[in-house]
């Protein structure tokens, strides 16, 4: 299977069995939107559940918080991003592709170039030479670019009752401005109540630093963790579910003492890649990828990208980084409150006295719970060939997710719908229930249907309720990887499940 048939195969089955569909399907969609179906929102809260197990229930180091999207316009102002996240945008005039140009490929002047006039599906072949800008489209080679615009990643939006248009419609009404005057007035007339989706988790917890740390009595190090929704008006928008407008993160920010740094990164690093890699079935699918001087930010001292072996290529699933102190500097100063910790027990370096407060230094471990979900979906997928009881050659496709990250933890399955075979299954389901797994009962089609179907999407047991069952009260579970069956006692159900999941 080549990488582009797995990635096309995993969409469709996505869409078949009610993991992904397309935003707003019914109207023609809305492009990068997805929204996740029933087996789809069980396997990302799934994912979700584990990080936030392993992360902060398993630890007395880590806490949550579960902050607003929509925060004070100072915030973004601190931070850099009203400043800084933008970037260049570029129009292609023979494909209309639009990109960034800090990412298209280079071209140096003079270089020869040759592309498809129209783009790829086009027909006649053009012969050019590579202008002076450096660079050419990504899709189609050509150089024949617009000229670079800024283009903001944040959403921005407004909140308050009065529509700040309103007055700027009575400001320009019946003037005569230049488009630069216009321009300038609109935006004077936006900003006054204008507020930004957050395009990231991170700002909230260094934010509410103080007051974690106060409130729970933490003493550094610790860590805050915040899973939720972040928005990034994306230039280019690609590979699915992997570059999306709208996406979920699961972040934590792990504060230190200064010195400590380097200690901590290596830590963190080396903690997150095992995380991925235990849930997966190709643990060399994974590698860190430290960022050159020239990728680094301003202000951090260290950044390993976690990174995938995805269909294209490699592909950042997570980034672990050393921020030094920056963040609660800058929110320090551009609110006059101090963000800063206080260490009774250590000697300040500077004096020599008992009593050191200081500025910790930040250990940022940032993971995409969105993209987990595609990595997990294309690490499982797979096409086992077979025979049916009819002798035919068959293919079996099987998801060989992680029990522990399976939508449903067991399939029960009366062998009919008649004999009471129903209403044994039933009984067998109110005991997961119960104990808080969640199963599927399923009586639709025959034995060997609903078996294929629970193996395209990942249940990695099934029950099987018939006839000798009501006289022995024994049950046949199938296990999904090695189709082996064995007979097992009824109320033994529930704990062999729960056992090996907990194992798995």
């Amino acid at each position: 299977m080549n990488d582009q048939n797995l990635l096309d195969k995993v969409v469709s089955l996505c869409k078949r069995r009610g993991f992904v569909f397309q935003s707003s399907e019914i109207y023609g969609g809305l492009k990068s939107a997805y929204d996740f179906g029933p087996l789809g929102v069980e396997l990302k809260r799934n994912i979700a559940a584990e990080w936030w197990k392993t992360t902060v229930h398993e630890r007395e180091d880590v806490v949550g918080i579960d902050a607003s999207i929509m925060m004070h316009p100072s915030v973004w102002r601190a931070s850099g991003h009203l400043a800084g996240f933008s970037d260049p945008l570029v129009d292609c005039l023979n494909c209309k592709e639009r990109f960034r140009a800090d990412k298209a490929p280079r071209a140096a002047p003079g270089t020869a170039l040759s592309y498809l006039k129209g783009g790829k599906k086009g027909e006649q072949k053009v012969e050019a030479i590579a202008a002076d800008r450096g660079y050419v489209c990504p899709q189609c080679g050509c150089q024949e670019l617009s000229s670079e615009r800024q283009f903001n990643m944040m959403f921005r939006t407004s909140i308050g009752s009065v529509d700040p248009l309103e007055d700027f419609v009575e400001e320009v009404h019946s003037k005569i401005l230049s488009k630069s005057e216009l321009r300038e007035k609109l935006e004077a007339a936006v900003k006054s109540n204008a507020i930004y989706l957050r395009p990231e988790t991170a700002q909230a917890m260094f934010v509410q630093f103080l007051n974690v740390q106060q409130t729970m009595s933490m003493k550094v190090p610790f860590g805050i963790a915040q899973q939720g929704k972040s928005f990034r008006n994306e230039i280019t928008t690609e590979h699915y579910i992997f570059r999306c407008c709208e996406f979920e993160q699961m972040e934590m920010e792990y504060f230190v003492e200064p010195g400590t740094q380097a200690h901590w990164f290596d830590y963190w690093l080396n903690a997150r890649l095992a995380w991925w890699k235990q849930f997966a079935n190709n643990k060399n699918a994974f590698r860190a990828r430290a960022h050159e001087k020239t990728e680094l930010a301003f202000y951090a001292d260290a950044c390993v990208d976690i990174e995938y072996e995805y269909p294209w290529g490699w592909g950042e699933l997570e980034g672990v980084a050393s921020r030094t102190n920056y963040d609660l500097t800058r929110h320090s100063e551009e609110s006059g409150v101090k963000l800063s910790y206080f260490d009774q027990q250590k000697p300040d370096p500077k004096t020599g006295k008992m009593g050191w407060r200081y500025t910790p230094y930040v250990i940022e471990p940032a993971a995409g719970l969105t993209r987990g979900v595609l990595l997990f979906l294309l690490d499982a997928y797979a096409e086992e060939k077979g025979v049916d009881a009819e002798g035919q050659e068959k293919t079996r496709v099987i998801l060989k997710l992680h029990p522990r990250l399976a939508p449903f933890k067991a399939a029960i399955l009366p062998l009919m719908k008649k004999d009471n075979l129903p209403e044994a299954a039933r009984a067998v389901v109110a005991d997961f229930y119960k104990a808080g797994i969640n199963v599927s009962y399923d009586e639709q089609q025959g034995i060997g249907k609903r078996y294929a179907r629970h193996d395209e999407i990942g249940t990695p047991y099934c029950i099987t309720i018939d006839h000798q069952t009501l006289q022995d009260q024994t049950v046949t579970i199938r296990d999904r990887d090695t189709t082996q069956q064995e007979r097992i006692p009824v109320a033994a159900a529930l704990e062999v499940v729960r056992k090996r999941v907990a194992q798995a």
